[in-house]
């Protein structure tokens, strides 16, 4: 299978409004989307609406965990009560070792693996369970899986995977953009703006 409209750089330019590298995200869109069947103006616009709102406009490729106590306090309340939150705040490696610890298939919080597999890529892969699923799916080893999902390539591939185990192309297809935002969220945070880039690109790759 192809596209089945015409895709152009310029249509990501627009899609990804001030990404100075437009034209390596479309290479990289143009060299993956169509192995996973995203390949339609609703599939295409779906995927770079919900994945430019996740990334901000592609330029976040890796978990942000550069969190104060108070945050993180609020956000992982179990982990990272007051009494503990002051001797974690701003180091994202101790963050992640303690969020992500002995859950997702990690280890210990001294393991390192909450570190290791801390959230890359467009819809961010986390957990050493889902990164080995991943690596065995486009078999490569896991460390090269990691670094993979740094890259361009990488970055869109790991969020195909996400996108074809959770069956968003037929979601992609009904235009229901709360029902897939609850399957990428897990709520709706977001929905406006996801909702608005849906229909932005909508308009871009059909002009």
């Amino acid at each position: 299978m192809s596209f089945d409209f015409n895709f152009t750089s310029d249509q990501v330019k627009q899609i990804l409004s001030h990404n100075p590298h437009y034209e390596s995200w479309y290479a990289a869109l143009v060299h993956v989307l169509d192995k996973y069947e995203v390949n339609t103006v609703p599939r295409v616009a779906a995927f770079m609406a919900q994945t430019a709102h996740e990334s901000a406009n592609y330029t976040a490729l890796k978990e942000n965990l550069n969190y104060n106590a108070a945050s993180l306090t609020r956000i992982w309340a179990k982990r990272f009560p007051p009494d503990v939150a002051a001797a974690y705040a701003h180091n994202p490696e101790k963050i992640a070792n303690r969020a992500y610890c002995d859950r997702m298939g990690n280890g210990s919080e001294e393991s390192g693996d909450g570190w290791l597999f801390h959230g890359r890529g467009l819809i961010q892969l986390t957990g050493r369970d889902l990164y080995t699923k991943f690596a065995n799916e486009i078999g490569r080893g896991l460390a090269d899986t990691i670094a993979y999902c740094e890259t361009p390539d990488g970055a869109v591939e790991s969020a195909c995977y996400f996108w074809e185990h959770h069956n968003l192309n037929a979601v992609a297809d009904a235009g229901d953009m709360n029902h897939m935002t609850k399957i990428i969220n897990g709520g709706l945070l977001g929905i406006e703006d996801r909702t608005a880039r849906f229909h932005h690109a909508l308009n871009v790759l059909r002009s």
